[in-house]
């Protein structure tokens, strides 16, 4: 969206393996503004990365069963993460970290994908959710990890995952960032969450598409300013474990992928770490997700695996679009 008409322009790249884009207000800030968000995205995979061993969480591991203090950033990150757990009633864990290294998801998402079939040194593991192939696990991970002002201590049977809702925090840091330096009204998009900050460009709301995959039915939506959007999908990130396909969401009974009742969900909310949270329940509750979410009030869009919409707390109805000068949400 945006362009010469109204002011505003738009950029693109590639961090974490997933898409990222980002539109201000103001095309005379654009290369300052895709620096602060550079900037605040690489803050965060150095505190949070399961995927380098450089990055705080990576080199506290081994000690946290102890207690270690921690800086700021990874504070910030590890109690969003326990917040979204208690949002969700532990549908969102961020103590499966184990558990996705196990299926495989030890590296970015890019080089899981490329190898032909990702197992560790254990072999496959059994996914059939049936009683007696369950594994065994000690009630709710994230309730035993515990903060004591900046003192972290998670039990070492435990790996933490901060993947998703560190990346719905990253996007709502930016944007603010970016407004809060530069004074520009900003989107900020990474992987499918969406976070905005200051004024929209005319007529006044964001234009944002929402689509997963482009098979899936797609909705153009107006996002005021300030509000923010996540898409958790099983369709992208997927790979192969033990001859079988498997994905990244995580149901936190079994440490196995969440069965495939929805193509995707898409959550819209006053900030991208709750959007994010919900979309990603939305996931895990299958079939339960719909009346949850009307009990909550959360704004929802869920695609099933058939491609049917179904809409939850005042989603707009369905307006479909050509792809064309709208942002991919």
């Amino acid at each position: 969206m945006g362009g010469e008409t109204d002011g505003s322009a738009q950029s693109r790249w590639t961090v974490w393996g997933l898409e990222a884009s980002m539109v201000v207000t103001d095309a005379g800030v654009l290369a300052a503004a895709e620096d602060i968000v550079r900037s605040v995205l690489a803050e965060i995979d150095q505190a949070c990365s399961r995927f380098r061993a450089d990055s705080e969480l990576m080199r506290l591991q081994p000690v946290l069963a102890q207690g270690a203090s921690v800086s700021p950033t990874l504070l910030t990150l590890v109690n969003h993460a326990l917040d979204a757990a208690r949002w969700t009633d532990g549908d969102v864990d961020p103590t499966l970290g184990a558990d996705l290294t196990a299926l495989g998801y030890d590296r970015d998402i890019v080089s899981v994908k490329l190898s032909p079939d990702s197992l560790t040194g254990g072999g496959a593991l059994n996914l059939d959710r049936g009683e007696a192939s369950l594994p065994s696990r000690t009630g709710s991970g994230w309730a035993r990890v515990t903060v004591d002002g900046d003192v972290l201590t998670v039990p070492a049977d435990l790996r933490l995952d901060l993947g998703a809702t560190a990346k719905a925090h990253a996007a709502d840091r930016a944007a603010a960032m970016v407004h809060s330096v530069l004074g520009c009204g900003v989107l900020v998009s990474l992987g499918g969450d969406i976070a905005t900050a200051g004024t929209a460009p005319l007529p006044g709301a964001w234009q944002v598409l929402v689509q997963d995959l482009p098979s899936d039915p797609l909705q153009r939506i107006s996002l005021e300013p300030g509000f923010a959007v996540a898409t958790s999908s099983t369709q992208k990130r997927r790979w192969k474990h033990g001859g079988k396909d498997v994905h990244h969401i995580l149901d936190p009974r079994f440490g196995l992928p969440a069965e495939d009742v929805w193509r995707s969900v898409t959550v819209a909310a006053r900030s991208c770490l709750e959007a994010n949270a919900f979309s990603t329940a939305g996931v895990v509750r299958g079939l339960a997700a719909p009346g949850w979410f009307r009990s909550m009030r959360v704004s929802a869009r869920l695609v099933d695996r058939e491609g049917r919409v179904v809409t939850t707390g005042g989603w707009p109805k369905e307006n479909y679009v050509r792809e064309e000068a709208v942002t991919h949400g």
